[in-house]
């Protein structure tokens, strides 16, 4: 097999510079920004968020997620040809993280939700009995309406993190942004060092995994420019599995239960990681599984209750993670089934729409156990085997939820980027990635409902697909292609 080059694709990364830095500066009139903006007040450029102003960021915005995702398809296709390595792929991630740093929350404004939980926490409410409402603040005003009264669904670590945020920055609102994004971003630090290590023992190449799961503009855009604490619950995640498999099982396993303390999806992964651990003791099959379940329960028996302590919560956060039942789009298949079946009985009979979302949920519920229980068993000689079933197990996960959002679809992400990928794998993978970063307006509203818009979205993601493997394929070059294009003009 070929060695990667060490060229650096310089154009390429500085087309993707340019896209997240259009996200980022259309972003402060067309994001979900903060309704009342000193830094735009003062700047006499308020009028960015009204009108053709608002009209002209939203511009800005397309254009710059245009950018972002050609520059994505072209560094991948110079992975895929090992024109670049790791390394060239490590400088873009950074390059186009940079200015989403800085920039006002995009697609979502689920971080004013985080920082208003914090500040509960700091004043001495309970975050997981009362919603940010409970304490009127320039925080909490900035919660969008669905979450006003909604306690924190959170790990207890989260809320710490939430609550030191807050008070370092005096509980200011771009402050805060800015500081928890900083925080979040250790995840895809994480996960930078760690998607190598997992492709080593997968069978895939460390380059195409860290260009596929950390260079994704889903993570970059969402996780990133969103401020989502799925980014630093997936770095955990994916740390500890790699922990577990260099045979630094209680480390990994300790990892993992931090990211279950910042969000309780990371749990799924544990049983698969208890196997790993299991096939490398001694003893009968069931004394091995019986103690690695032992010593794993220990350590995150541990490390949980010395999160809730520290914090200064209790398990209230559990009850609460029935609060994302609230949202319903059709990316969760038992809420599309139930909403489906209840539009085509509507038209016949006057109906209510509760009874049919709850059927279609409690049965996506039961299949998702079936299939996280058919895919552990599957991996119980362990190995890294397992993380591809846990990798599996996630997808289910994202799809079968009673909700689901773009972003959770970063989880499986992670988790099977280390794998082989075929051509058509990765194809597909820049398909549905596309879409997803797509499907979400950029002030956080979604687009799953906008039909034409979901069409001119499909038809942009199947160009970006089929682009990763045909340069060009609208032929709209005036020149013909090079046979191999050089990594370093990129």
């Amino acid at each position: 097999m070929p060695p990667e080059a060490t060229g650096i694709p310089i154009r390429t990364i500085l087309l993707g510079v340019a896209g997240v830095s259009l996200v980022a500066l259309g972003g402060a009139g067309a994001g979900a920004v903060v309704k009342s903006d000193p830094v735009l007040t003062d700047l006499s450029l308020s009028w960015i968020r009204y009108g053709h102003g608002h009209d002209l960021a939203t511009a800005l915005v397309y254009a710059g997620l245009g950018l972002v995702i050609w520059a994505w398809v072209r560094l991948g296709r110079m992975v895929q040809r090992r024109h670049v390595g790791s390394a060239a792929v490590l400088i873009a991630i950074v390059a186009w993280t940079l200015p989403l740093l800085l920039s006002p929350p995009l697609f979502s404004k689920d971080v004013y939700s985080y920082l208003a939980q914090g500040q509960l926490a700091l004043h001495g409410f309970d975050p997981y009995r009362v919603g940010p409402a409970a304490l009127p603040s320039p925080l909490s005003d900035n919660v969008s309406w669905v979450w006003q009264n909604t306690p924190a669904p959170y790990g207890p670590l989260f809320i710490l993190i939430a609550k030191t945020v807050v008070w370092v920055t005096g509980a200011g609102v771009i402050g805060g942004v800015v500081l928890m994004r900083l925080v979040l971003a250790a995840g895809l630090a994480l996960l930078c060092w760690s998607l190598p290590g997992l492709a080593r023992h997968l069978g895939g190449r460390p380059a195409v995994a860290l260009w596929l799961a950390a260079a994704n503009p889903l993570m970059l855009v969402h996780l990133i420019g969103g401020g989502h604490n799925d980014i630093l619950m997936v770095g955990l995640m994916a740390a500890g599995a790699l922990l577990v498999l260099d045979k630094r099982h209680v480390h990994g396993i300790a990892l993992v239960s931090l990211a279950v303390a910042i969000k309780a999806t990371a749990v799924v992964v544990l049983p698969f990681l208890v196997l790993v651990w299991a096939a490398r003791l001694d003893g009968t099959e069931r004394s091995r599984l019986g103690r690695a379940v032992a010593y794993g329960t220990a350590v995150f028996g541990a490390v949980f209750v010395l999160c809730s302590v520290v914090a200064g919560v209790d398990l209230g956060w559990i009850p609460a993670l029935k609060s994302s039942s609230a949202i319903v789009n059709w990316l969760s298949l038992p809420s599309a089934v139930g909403d489906f079946v209840y539009t085509l009985v509507s038209l016949v009979v006057k109906v209510e729409p509760g009874v049919f979302m709850a059927v279609a949920r409690a049965a996506g519920s039961v299949l998702l156990v079936y299939i996280a229980w058919r895919q552990w068993r599957a991996a119980e000689d362990g190995g890294p085997n397992a993380i591809r079933h846990a990798a599996l197990t996630m997808l289910a996960v994202a799809l079968l939820s009673p909700a689901t959002l773009p972003w959770y679809f970063s989880w499986p992400l992670v988790l099977g980027a280390g794998l082989a990928w075929t051509a058509k794998g990765l194809t597909a993978a820049v398909f549905f990635s596309s879409v997803l970063l797509l499907v979400t307006f950029p002030n956080g509203d979604t687009g799953l409902y906008s039909w034409g818009y979901l069409a001119l979205t499909a038809a942009v993601s199947a160009l970006a697909a089929v682009s990763l493997t045909r340069p060009d394929p609208l032929e709209l070059s005036f020149r013909p292609l090079p046979a191999r294009t050089s990594a370093a003009a990129g």
